[in-house]
């Protein structure tokens, strides 16, 4: 360690207590490069706990950790890298071609060019991706001024990242560089393609599969998943972008600053109510049965009003219809399970009274009356109070809630009698070409602009229950969704537009000491793309109302 000058020397507080004095300018990968920390497997370095790439100068004094892909700043990192990476063996193989980075599958990204690539093809693609990071190549970080920017991407032809950067509410930008290819990312990158041990390309016509390690174990691929409705519901949501004539966010702010927004919100809210009609046409076109429509989806999907405009087209097809709250099945919150932390685990489908709930679906279709319960949720119990419901010989029953398709929910009920049906929120915008939405982020900025809105949560308290949500997803709900009948994506083109209006003041009420600081940054960087549109331009029977408020269905 250089001896420097008190007054040259910055303070950084490593991970696990330990102290470093580094001239001012220093990198955090230089201090790896000093053997003092194992840089094995680190993909960035937290500075007071927001990521940046290892190869930042620090100016000020700092916390500092190293992470790899098993936190998810790294796993994001090593994605985006390897996606450069991708791109740059694309130009060199298919230099009239770009590619568009557009779903991430449980297996991996989901890519396409704008032709199907043979298995050769692929082959060669994998190759020249190798080739690439065994030269170990520096991902070279670019600190540009907008302006200067927008110049080389219009001298590489790139428009999709001029639309992108025209309206950033910023003056510089930080743009990384691969091999004299200039690029923009939404967030850090690796130093080098060296670190880039795992990955694997699968032909998936017709485009392929971008595949990344295990977070678990960095030296083995994801297994491959099978996910074809999902991908044939994502791929149908971005037929209609491209028709459209919005596929990211910057062509979406360029009719938002025309002004033009009004036959934008009423194609898209036109669109999603002939897709729901379509799925009751289906419903009422298999009659006599099914008798139950269930209704799943994980947090913030908006079953709620999807179950009602359903059950509204199914009334229109003559077809009668009861709605029952699943909500109201919860167990006592004594015999509620916890999870691993001992908090209450609400995600899980033991915290309903299975047993109660398929009792009464039984005998409804059975004719018989059954008394509903009330479930109270500041007593933390369900209550009887005289409430029933009997089901005429034409009705059908309409039940949503997050594990409505999972089998345990209504084991006696046969299956010719269930109509299933998976909603989710998938946005079919990008960010820009390379750069996608995780579709994550929509559910979530609905999600906290709902808590505050209606439950009276912070921001903070929010993105607290995330992560348990998001596991009791990834455990509960997510591996029953290709088994049912329909898939509904439930996202508006522009809705992420009007969330931010509502979002953004919400997530700036976290401070720099709460412990979802970053993830707060994180999402309000994600908003400062949109331009914003105002709620009063939302259709009143929009399914964005279940969110901002304000609309014409009672909840």
């Amino acid at each position: 360690m250089k001896n420097w000058s008190t007054s040259d020397q910055l303070k950084v507080s490593l991970a696990g207590g330990d102290v470093r004095h580094v001239a001012d300018g220093t990198r955090p990968v230089e201090i790896l490069a000093e053997g003092t920390v194992s840089s094995d497997g680190f993909c960035v370095a937290l500075v007071d706990r927001m990521p940046v790439p290892l190869t930042r100068p620090l100016h000020r004094d700092v916390r500092l950790e190293f992470v790899g892909i098993e936190h998810i700043e790294g796993l994001r990192a090593y994605r985006r890298s390897l996606c450069l990476v991708l791109i740059r063996a694309l130009a060199d193989l298919f230099p009239e071609e770009t590619l568009r980075v557009e779903h991430a599958l449980q297996s991996g990204y989901y890519c396409h060019i704008s032709r199907p690539l043979s298995k050769d093809e692929i082959s060669s693609v994998r190759s020249r991706v190798w080739e690439i990071i065994h030269s170990d190549l520096p991902i070279v970080l670019r600190e540009m001024h907008v302006d200067e920017a927008l110049v080389a991407f219009g001298r590489s032809g790139d428009s999709d990242k001029i639309r992108l950067l025209r309206y950033l509410a910023t003056s510089t930008v930080e743009l990384v560089e691969l091999d004299g290819h200039l690029d923009y990312f939404y967030g850090p990158l690796l130093p080098s393609t060296g670190a880039l041990s795992t990955f694997e390309l699968t032909n998936h016509p017709p485009g392929f599969l971008l595949r990344f390690p295990q977070p678990s174990d960095s030296s083995t691929v994801a297994p491959l998943v099978q996910q074809p409705r999902l991908l044939q519901m994502l791929r149908d949501q971005e037929r209609w972008g491209a028709l459209l004539g919005i596929e990211t966010v910057g062509q979406l702010n360029e009719v938002i600053a025309s002004g033009d927004l009004h036959e934008l919100i009423h194609i898209a809210e036109a669109l999603q109510e002939k897709r729901v009609a379509r799925v009751a046409d289906h419903v009422v076109s298999l009659r006599p049965q099914p008798r139950v429509v269930l209704i799943a989806g994980p947090s913030s999907s908006g079953k709620t009003t999807f179950a009602k405009r359903v059950s509204t087209h199914l009334r229109l097809n003559g077809c009668p219809v009861k709605s029952l709250e699943l909500d109201n099945y919860f167990v006592d919150r004594k015999d509620n399970p916890r999870d691993e932390n001992g908090e209450y685990d609400f995600e899980s489908p033991d915290a309903l009274d299975l047993t109660l709930l398929d009792q009464h679906l039984s005998a409804l279709l059975r004719g018989e009356t059954v008394e509903l319960p009330h479930y109270s949720f500041r007593e933390g119990r369900k209550e009887f109070r005289g409430d029933t419901m009997e089901l005429g010989p034409d009705f059908v029953l309409v039940l949503e809630g997050i594990h409505a398709l999972n089998p345990r929910l209504s084991p006696s009920i046969p299956k010719e009698l269930k109509f299933e049906i998976y909603i989710s929120a998938l946005t079919q915008l990008n960010i820009d070409h390379h750069n996608r939405v995780p579709t994550t982020n929509v559910r979530l900025i609905r999600r906290i602009v709902r808590d505050h809105r209606y439950r009276g949560y912070t921001a903070s308290e929010t993105l607290k229950r995330w992560g348990s949500v998001r596991r009791g997803e990834e455990r509960h709900i997510f591996p029953f969704q290709e088994s049912a009948q329909v898939m509904f994506n439930s996202a508006l083109l522009y809705e992420l537009a009007v969330l931010k209006t509502f979002a953004e003041p919400l997530l700036r009420q976290i401070t720099p000491d709460d412990e979802n600081y970053p993830e707060a940054r994180r999402m309000l960087r994600f908003l400062s793309f949109f331009l914003p549109i105002t709620r009063d331009l939302v259709p009143l029977t929009s399914l964005l109302r279940e969110f901002v408020g304000g609309g014409s269905i009672q909840y």
